[in-house]
C-alpha cells in the first residue's frame, strides 16, 4: 500500500492489527493471520473467530474468556512500537499539528525522524495530496522509523521521503527555495538549521521546534530573533491530567503526563520585511561564551542509544513491517 490510507474501519481482515483487552484490562496486540491463534495460559483465541467480525466485537476464547477486539488507534500504536529514540508523545504531536496548522496537501519538512511517531501524525494530517520530507542523521534511526511507519500503514507511502544526512546541508539541495509550507524540528540544536529552514519556507510558513530543556528553549528563541527572518516566537508546554470518574467518586488520577517537551513556534517573514519593534521590559537577554557552553550537547546530557540496540530495534520494526505487508497482499 502506497497511499498511506490503510483501512481503519470495517470488518477485521487478515493482516489487520487488533488490540485484545482481557478481563483484567490487560492489552495484547496481534496481527491477524488466517489459521492463526492467540495463546494464553487461559486458553486459545483463534484469529478466524475475529476475521470478518466488526471492530468493537467481543470474542470468546476456547475456555470461555471474553476479549474485546478493537483496532489500535494511532495513539496506541506509537506508545507501543519499537523505539530507537524517544518518541514525540501524542499530546505533543497533536499540538504540533494544531499550532503548525498542518493541512491536507501541505509540503512539510521534518527533522529528525526518531522512531517515526511524529511522521505518522504528519502523514495523516497532510493526506495523500501532501508531501513529507524527513531528515535524520543516523541510518539506524531512519531504519526504525521506516519500519514503524510501514508497519502501521501497511507499506511505505509514496508521498514520504527519508533522507539520511544533516538538515542544514541536505535541505538546500533537496528542493526549491520558498517551496515548504511547514518545518518541524525535533533535534538537540535546532538553531543550527534556522538559515536553511528560513530559505526553504514560503512567506508566512510556520516553523515548530520540539525542545526538551529550558536552556535549549532559551537558545533557540534568541537564535530565531537573531535571524530577523521570523515573527516573535511563541513557546508552550502541554500537560495532561486524567480523571477518575465512577458514580460520585470523581477526582484527579494520581498520575499524569507531565513535562515531555516545549514547543516553540514562529512564522516566516516576507523577504525584506522587518518585524516592527516590540516594547520589552529590561531583562538580562545578553549571554556570554560560558552561557553558550552550557547549551552544548555534553552539558545538556544528550542520551544516545548503543549501535547494537539500534540495530536490534531496526530489525524488529522492519520485520513487523514485512509481516504486515505480506499479509496485506
Amino acid at each position: 500500500m502506497n497511499d498511506a490510507v490503510r483501512r481503519q474501519s470495517g470488518p477485521f481482515r487478515a493482516g489487520d492489527r487488533v488490540q485484545l483487552t482481557g478481563p483484567k484490562e490487560r492489552l495484547n496486540t496481534v496481527t491477524l493471520e488466517a489459521g492463526g491463534a492467540f495463546h494464553t495460559h487461559r486458553g486459545v483465541l483463534s484469529h478466524d473467530l475475529i476475521i470478518g467480525r466488526p471492530d468493537g466485537s467481543v470474542i470468546t476464547s476456547s475456555n470461555g474468556i471474553e476479549y474485546l477486539a478493537l483496532r489500535p488507534l494511532l495513539t496506541d500504536f506509537v506508545m507501543s512500537m519499537p523505539r530507537g529514540a524517544a518518541i514525540v508523545y501524542p499530546k505533543d504531536a497533536a499540538q504540533i499539528v494544531g499550532q503548525a496548522d498542518i493541512f491536507p496537501g501541505a509540503t512539510v519538512v521534518e527533522a529528525g525522524v526518531g522512531s517515526g511517531a511524529l511522521s505518522l501524525w504528519l502523514l495523516r494530517a497532510i493526506g495523500p495530496s501532501g508531501s513529507l520530507h524527513s531528515f535524520e542523521r543516523r541510518q539506524e534511526f531512519a531504519d526504525v522509523a521506516t519500519g514503524n511507519v510501514a508497519s502501521f500503514l501497511g507499506g511505505t507511502p509514496a508521498n514520504w521521503t527519508v533522507t539520511v544526512g544533516d538538515l542544514a546541508e541536505a535541505l538546500p539541495i533537496s528542493g526549491a527555495a520558498g517551496s515548504v509550507d511547514r518545518v518541524v524540528l525535533d533535534m538537540l540544536a535546532p538553531w543550527e538549521c534556522l538559515e536553511a529552514c528560513a530559505a526553504a519556507l514560503t512567506p508566512g510558513g510556520v516553523i515548530v521546534c520540539y525542545i526538551a530543556t529550558v536552556t535549549q528553549l532559551s537558545r533557540v528563541a534568541e537564535a530565531i530573533r537573531g535571524t530577523g527572518l521570523f515573527t516573535e516566537p511563541d513557546s508552550t508546554e502541554t500537560l495532561i491530567r486524567t480523571w477518575h470518574v465512577e458514580g460520585l467518586a470523581v477526582r484527579p488520577d494520581h498520575r499524569m503526563i507531565g513535562h515531555t517537551g516545549f514547543l516553540l513556534t514562529a512564522r516566516r517573514l516576507a523577504p525584506g520585511a522587518e518585524l516592527p519593534a516590540l516594547k520589552r521590559r529590561a531583562s538580562k537577554s545578553d549571554y556570554t561564551d560560558d552561557d553558550v557552553e552550557a547549551w552544548t550537547p555534553g552539558a545538556l546530557g544528550e542520551r544516545t542509544s548503543s549501535d547494537k540496540r539500534l540495530r536490534k530495534t531496526a530489525r524488529e520494526a522492519q520485520a513487523t513491517a514485512a509481516k504486515a505487508s505480506a499479509t496485506d497482499r
